[in-house]
């Protein structure tokens, strides 16, 4: 709620009794009408108190809540102001899967010198399938299947995986700044929801392709679209009153809190530890992901950051997600969430997302049915 030059800023309704907020000489007092016509003042909050603060309560119900910049601006509020779209850049700008990720595997082939190597649409199909995505095990897969490199030891295998997929992601990076189209009616999605006055940011700080690659992929955008949106890439998110709290130096977390940290983390590259031992027994590739809380909190600051810079509380926020990341991060924070399918997608599930849509426009994503929340 942020404190504004006017009479009344707004009116709460605890069940049958009446809380009501005034300022005066730049202090907010608040009166509420109890039982038997008595009156109780209410501690008043600071001046600086954030806009977009979520009250949580049983019997707590906003009526007609309204928070005025100026006077003139309560004449402009629509009901696609209580609205944000958050958009997230892998999958939902643009379909690095479908078409950079094979040209770009194929590239590395390449440039290491693996003329034997060549992964068609029916290879790369396969083996994501087989995967499960997992890029290290779809090298895996294949070079088990047609024969590891004659002069490649053993005990190489693992750092030739990890050098395989540097070069990868070289090339893509390279791939996606240069020839990757952004996905089909993207600049019409967000022309339509900057015209109706919906905010629209951008989240490039948990982009798997990395903060400034996702950020070059926006400036395609065009310079007058983008003077119209946010972007919120990691420096935004550390700047935010979220981020400020949780990793910032605006509170410093207790010695017991990084004790448990350090302790999780611990475990976790003890079990990792442990996965590797009995694989190499078993003779079998294994991955476990030691990362995915640490993930899914710099995920939730981001979505935290974007609904704090557009002013607009978490749960009027929508998720266009393009992963299944992004979703859990939503969920964990109550944020509505539509998936939008890639090639990378096509046979995901995603049973906590409020609505699963293949493209923007027509008969899928459009503003329209967000605003009238209608999902099918």
């Amino acid at each position: 709620m942020e404190a504004a030059s006017c009479s009344i800023l707004y009116t709460l309704r605890f069940s049958t009794n009446t809380v009501t907020a005034s300022m005066n000489n730049n202090k907010l007092y608040y009166e509420t009408s109890l039982p038997g016509n008595r009156l109780c003042l209410l501690p008043s909050f600071p001046s600086n108190f954030p806009r977009n603060f979520n009250f949580r309560g049983k019997n707590l119900q906003f009526n007609g809540f309204a928070a005025f910049s100026s006077p003139s601006s309560a004449q402009n509020q629509n009901p696609s102001q209580e609205l944000a779209v958050l958009l997230e850049v892998d999958g939902v700008l643009m379909d690095a899967y479908r078409l950079g990720n094979r040209q770009a595997f194929n590239l590395a082939f390449l440039k290491l010198g693996l003329d034997c190597a060549n992964w068609t649409e029916p290879v790369y199909s396969d083996l994501q399938r087989r995967s499960a995505g997992n890029e290290e095990r779809m090298l895996m897969l294949y070079f088990n299947r047609i024969g590891w490199p004659t002069s490649l030891p053993t005990s190489e295998k693992e750092p030739f995986v990890k050098s395989v997929l540097r070069e990868k992601k070289s090339a893509l990076e390279e791939l996606m700044l240069k020839s990757l189209p952004l996905r089909p009616g993207v600049e019409d999605f967000i022309d339509d929801a900057c015209i109706k006055g919906i905010p629209v940011i951008i989240l490039t700080s948990y982009s798997k392709s990395g903060d400034k690659i996702a950020r070059s992929i926006v400036q395609r955008l065009g310079h007058e679209r983008l003077s119209k949106i946010k972007v919120i890439g990691n420096e935004e998110v550390e700047k935010s009153l979220y981020g400020q709290l949780v990793f910032g130096k605006a509170m410093t977390s207790s010695l017991d809190e990084q004790l448990a940290k350090e302790a999780r983390k611990a475990a976790s590259a003890e079990k990792q530890r442990i996965a590797k031992e009995v694989a190499s027994i078993l003779k079998v590739s294994v991955d476990i992901d030691t990362s995915s809380s640490e993930s899914l909190e710099k995920i939730v600051a981001a979505l935290r950051a974007g609904a704090e810079i557009a002013g607009i509380p978490v749960y009027k926020c929508i998720l266009i997600a393009g992963s299944k990341s992004g979703v859990a991060g939503a969920e964990q924070i109550d944020m509505p969430r539509v998936v939008l399918r890639s090639s990378f997608t096509s046979r995901a599930e995603f049973p906590s997302a409020n609505a699963i849509m293949d493209g923007f426009g027509g008969a899928d994503l459009t503003i329209s049915k967000l605003c009238q929340k209608r999902w099918s």
